[in-house]
């Protein structure tokens, strides 16, 4: 059904080396030069370093990143309610994972949500209580070795109605930090999804919520309001389970586009030095340096990110904002999302260094944050 022709050869390889060639020389002439003017020579060092990431012609894709983040991000207005500025919920954590769901979570608290939510298994519950009072944590999800085969369906059925007492109130989940691949677990969280669609709650999958759905396709397929977020290992499997081909890095853009294209229009984030993105409509990148550290974590900030903005596109649009009424939020979304936490990143390297952590780039969002749209 997905079997799509690719192939590499030899050019592809010398392509590749000589690619990783220029960007190093590029790098060592932007370092002696100093980052941050808006010169022509950086402008075409920007285009020939997308280039080596495969964009078609040399044309640069690059998003109007700063000012998607001011079109999108609301003001304080004394006159709104709790819950306005966006309520929501991270479904994953289990016994091994607690970390992934807090900071998914906590991130979009940071960002500026009113109201956020993680949805886990008991045994993580207290631990992500412990971390945090802001966090509204509901032990509701059940592994299997808790569970009797005769129980399942019940037990399927009792996970099912917590949730859905919640759903319509939340602008957005974020699928899969901590989830773990326990097989009741992940059935689970397929209904869960299945019930999200059908209130038409948008969707941020990551890390084991790709696990489940690049083996459940069917999940996703067709529900533009469904936001994916892969690394590359998860990219790359992704990519042989639809298109039947390995990854093709010297024509990224295009690969993507047909990736998110026959997923039936979700919209992809595919993480790496320049995130791409596309709803198989369109490809846009963020290509904002971020940091050199890639400490374990960041993968969750980046998610609660995304469905914060993605929540606040979705409120611009209605309220009717010409300046990004034709723009499909998932998009927005991501594109905020992604440069955010690239901003926030840059931010804590500056002064921690090799001991920057995932807790350290979320107590930098706010500031980040603030430097694009400042608050008097």
């Amino acid at each position: 059904m997905f079997g799509v022709n690719c192939g590499f050869g030899a050019k592809s390889c010398i392509y590749k080396l000589a690619s990783s060639a220029v960007l190093r020389r590029q790098q060592l002439v932007i370092r002696c030069l100093g980052v941050g003017g808006h010169s022509d020579h950086n402008i075409n060092t920007d285009q020939k370093t997308m280039q080596g990431v495969g964009f078609s012609s040399g044309a640069s894709l690059e998003a109007d990143a700063e000012n998607v983040l001011r079109a999108i991000t609301p003001t304080l207005d004394p006159n709104r309610h709790k819950g306005q500025a966006g309520k929501i919920a991270v479904i994953g954590g289990c016994r091994e994972y607690t970390g992934a769901p807090f900071f998914a979570a906590i991130s979009a608290l940071k960002i500026g949500a009113d109201l956020s939510h993680v949805f886990c298994t008991r045994d993580a519950a207290s631990v992500i209580k412990s971390y945090s009072p802001e966090v509204i944590v509901h032990p509701i999800l059940e592994e299997s070795y808790s569970v009797r085969d005769e129980d399942k369906s019940f037990i399927l059925e009792k996970v099912l109605g917590e949730v859905d007492k919640w759903m319509e109130r939340f602008d957005c989940l974020v699928i899969g930090p901590g989830l773990g691949r326990n097989p009741f677990l992940l059935d689970c969280v397929s209904n869960i999804i299945k019930h999200a669609r059908q209130s038409n709650v948008p969707l941020v999958i990551d890390g084991d919520g790709l696990f489940l759905i690049t083996n459940s396709l069917d999940l996703v397929s067709g529900y533009h309001l469904a936001v994916l977020t892969p690394n590359v290992n998860e990219y790359k499997r992704l990519v042989q389970t639809v298109l039947s081909c390995e990854v093709n890095d010297e024509d990224a853009s295009e690969q993507l586009l047909s990736l998110a294209k026959r997923i039936g229009g979700v919209t992809i984030l595919r993480k790496g030095k320049v995130d791409l993105i596309s709803d198989g409509e369109t490809v846009e990148s963020v290509s904002i340096y971020g940091s050199p550290r890639r400490c374990g974590g960041q993968g969750d900030i980046l998610s609660g990110s995304i469905a914060v903005f993605l929540s606040w596109a979705r409120q611009t649009i209605r309220d009717e904002n010409l300046s990004i009424s034709s723009r499909n939020p998932t998009m927005l979304g991501c594109i905020a999302g992604s440069t955010l936490m690239r901003k926030a990143a840059s931010l804590a390297f500056e002064t921690k260094k090799r001991s920057t952590l995932t807790t350290d780039i979320i107590e930098c969002l706010g500031r980040s944050l603030q430097d694009i749209c400042p608050v008097p």
